[in-house]
């Protein structure tokens, strides 16, 4: 395994334990605070977003690392996978605060348009490297 892919995969592992916690803590928010419908289904995709893209990553990973695919264009993959899942699911908790569902709508749309540039790149690797 390639040094990027193998620091971004220890990242992705260590994030995993986070996002379990996470659904733990969604149920006390949920019970605890008032949340509008809107901020409680926000909160749940943001939740699971984070979850199912993790795994995505870690597959991703995995692949990129059997790429030939030079390590300056590995990290540039590693931070395109970190950063839309970062974006796309902190958009949706983005939510969470009044008047901010432009701004989260905006940033959930940047993570997208980083994973699916992530995903190309991957593919890339796969089909040509």
């Amino acid at each position: 395994m390639h040094g990027p892919t193998q620091l971004f995969t220890v990242i992705a592992l260590v994030s995993l334990p986070t996002v379990m916690y996470g659904g733990y803590a969604l149920m006390g928010v949920m019970r605890d605070r008032k949340l509008t419908e809107h901020q409680r289904a926000m909160f749940r995709a943001g939740h699971a977003h984070a979850g199912v893209l993790l795994i995505l990553a870690l597959v991703a990973l995995q692949i990129l690392s059997r790429t030939t695919l030079p390590d300056t264009t590995l990290w540039i993959g590693c931070f395109l996978l970190l950063s839309g899942i970062l974006a796309q699911s902190g958009g949706f908790f983005l939510h969470l605060i009044p008047n901010r569902g432009r701004l989260a709508g905006r940033v959930t749309s940047v993570g997208a348009v980083l994973l699916a540039a992530a995903t190309l790149l991957t593919a890339y690797g796969v089909a040509f490297a």
